[in-house]
């Protein structure tokens, strides 16, 4: 729900303290990042030291962030919290999907996941109706205030109604801190390097020595990972073809769906000139379209298996991102959202089914980094679509427009807008393409 709060409300933070489109994102790429970074350590960790313990710490630690969000001054320190935020937000992530593996029959693990999706959809769901009630009659600070009482509340209730996992014993010493440390650069260099590609102070040379630092410190994280004992990547897996397609299917999945997520609400606001509540309303419609396929998703994949539900859901996502690339000035909210709930009912019908596909074939004593690496696939995705439209969109608007900023659409270059929108767009659809095809080439797993 906090997610889908955020993105309506860029536009507004935007305004506040008026920052252009690459800076402002970074309320959204912090948050992600954080997440991306830190994810499969909270994973490792929870193997070691039971799931329940680092899932309400999670929560207590996303309440204090939430609260740090709503006193912010400025920007950077609007950052900073999300920052915080990230953090108790990616020790939830890595124990969620273990959690549920761990008081599921294993006979409907899909059906399990299928309405965990529910869950999530609402909360996917209500988030941009209820952030943009509260931005239209109040402020963005009251969508991070709402949440600190409910993080309060449920840090206590998991505390008490989570049963206690089985830990291993190993030391601190024993967990994998340099392979954490080079995961961590590796992520934040290569994204730093991506958001800042078409920014003005940021030189080629210096874009290209991050992605090249990159790559050199990820090369020592793999050759790491390899001599571990206790690997925080345990890249053995990634040797079995049915786990490897799922995550770059989830990858390139998440990466599709974040770029309409993202830049859709700027078309609502800036070209049909919406208020925050129409546009949190029109946004409702991916989280409602994946509420309704969620559970029965789930449930097919539990007697079908993934191959063909979680290709097909792909390719209904894709043709979402097609239709989006043709909007105008002139089209109606109504059929915005109508191409919106396409791209939602694609999105559900891949995620339960692929997310099942590696749960169920992983031993118990690899749940934990298992579940975190899916949660990992799913918020590089996520980062990767932010940095991928933001930066084709930027320079498309910034070429079309003599080197305006998202932040300076008028009227005078609403049609210069809609145009970079579709390249963003079509670039979208292309990764769902290959998403597709990634997904089609998986063992066929079908109980």
């Amino acid at each position: 729900m906090d997610s889908s709060m955020v993105n309506i409300a860029l536009s507004s933070i935007m305004r506040e303290f008026s920052s252009p489109l690459r800076e402002t994102e970074w309320v959204v790429m912090i948050y992600l990042l954080t997440i991306t970074a830190t994810i499969l350590f909270w994973g490792h960790l929870s193997d070691r030291l039971g799931r329940r313990r680092i899932y309400s710490l999670g929560m207590f630690i996303f309440a204090g962030g939430s609260l740090a969000c709503t006193c912010s001054p400025r920007l950077g320190w609007l950052v900073f919290s999300r920052f915080i935020q990230a953090v108790g937000a990616a020790m939830m992530m890595s124990t969620g999907p273990a959690i549920i593996k761990e008081t599921s029959p294993p006979n409907q693990l899909g059906r399990s996941l299928g309405m965990i999706g529910v869950a999530v959809s609402l909360g996917l769901m209500t988030g941009p109706f209820v952030s943009g009630l509260l931005i239209e009659y109040y402020s963005w600070r009251s969508i991070f205030l709402i949440t600190v009482p409910v993080g309060l509340l449920f840090g206590l209730l998991a505390g008490k109604v989570i049963p206690v996992s089985k830990k291993t014993s190993l030391t601190p010493h024993e967990l994998d801190w340099r392979g954490t440390i080079c995961w961590t650069i590796t992520v934040t260099l290569f994204f730093m390097a991506v958001s800042h590609a078409t920014a003005p102070a940021w030189s080629t040379l210096r874009i290209s020595i991050m992605l090249a630092a990159a790559v050199v410190v990820l090369s020592i994280f793999v050759r790491m990972e390899i001599k571990a004992v206790h690997p925080l990547l345990p890249l053995r897996f990634f040797k079995k073809w049915f786990f490897s397609s799922a995550i770059i299917s989830s990858i390139l999945s998440f990466t599709l769906l974040f770029s309409a997520i993202i830049l859709t609400p700027f078309y609502l606001d800036r070209v049909l000139g919406l208020p925050s509540s129409k546009v949190g309303l029109i946004m409702m419609a991916i989280p409602l379209s994946a509420m309704v396929v969620a559970p029965c998703a789930g449930w097919m994949s539990d007697i079908f298996g993934a191959k063909r539900l979680s290709t097909l859901g792909l390719l209904i996502s894709t043709s979402g991102l097609l239709f989006l690339a043709g909007l105008t000035p002139e089209t109606r909210p109504v059929h915005v959202g109508y191409m919106l709930a396409l791209l939602g009912c694609g999105q559900a019908m891949f995620l339960s089914p692929n997310s099942a596909s590696v749960l169920a074939r992983v031993i118990k004593e690899h749940t934990g980094a298992s579940s975190a690496m899916l949660a990992t696939a799913r918020n590089l995705g996520m980062l990767l679509g932010i940095a991928q439209s933001g930066l084709i969109f930027s320079y498309f608007f910034s070429r079309l427009t003599g080197g305006l900023d998202m932040k300076d659409v008028s009227g005078d270059n609403v049609v210069q807008f809609v145009t970079a929108l579709r390249y963003a767009f079509l670039a979208a659809a292309a990764t769902g393409l290959l998403a597709a095809l990634v997904s089609w080439l998986r063992e066929n797993d079908a109980q």
